[in-house]
């Protein structure tokens, strides 16, 4: 009796296949662990004093490093997967190192459907539950983020602004009312 070959996916191998929700799903967590681990770091070089101690030991900024770019190699892994998935080539994940261009290929990795069926890099990978979820969570947050970082772009300066303006008439009152 011939029964196919069933094979284990690892999602942090390039080979084999992404749908949007696990592309968005895989990164989102990639991110979280990333944000923690991070933190975790920060907070364990500076004992807790972030915003006051401005020393950056060497071997944290090596870690710094050494956590980004585990980061951006994950990133790749990933983005090679969805290109998988719309049976293209994983060499066009480097169009993710132009600047700009790389938010509008991201949408097209969000966006584009990919191959029914099995192609020229695998079958076609069902999506886990928790991938389904988490990907729309993603998928919901991420033009959020982009939102609000507009808007704190714009209202950051406007307020910096005002509290220059406020304490430069603080400032006019006390040297015309303490004469």
């Amino acid at each position: 009796m011939n029964s196919p070959i069933q094979t284990v996916d690892k999602p942090l191998s390039a080979k084999g296949r992404f749908g949007r929700l696990s592309f968005a799903a895989w990164t989102m967590l990639m991110t979280i662990v990333f944000c923690i681990v991070i933190f975790i770091l920060a907070f364990a070089s500076f004992g807790g004093n972030l915003l006051v101690n401005s020393d950056f030991p060497l071997i944290t900024v090596l870690l710094f490093i050494v956590i980004y770019a585990a980061m951006i190699y994950i990133s790749f892994i990933f983005t090679i997967r969805r290109l998988h998935d719309r049976n293209q080539t994983g060499w066009l994940s480097l169009l993710m190192l132009i600047p700009f261009f790389n938010l509008i290929f991201l949408i097209y990795l969000l966006a584009a459907k990919g191959s029914d069926g099995e192609n020229n890099y695998g079958p076609l990978r069902e999506t886990a539950g928790w991938e389904k979820v988490l990907g729309w969570i993603y998928i919901v947050i991420l033009p959020l983020a982009f939102v609000f970082g507009i808007i704190g772009a714009i209202a950051l300066p406007a307020y910096q602004g005002y509290i220059e303006r406020s304490q430069q008439i603080q400032m006019e009152y006390q040297q015309n009312y303490s004469e």
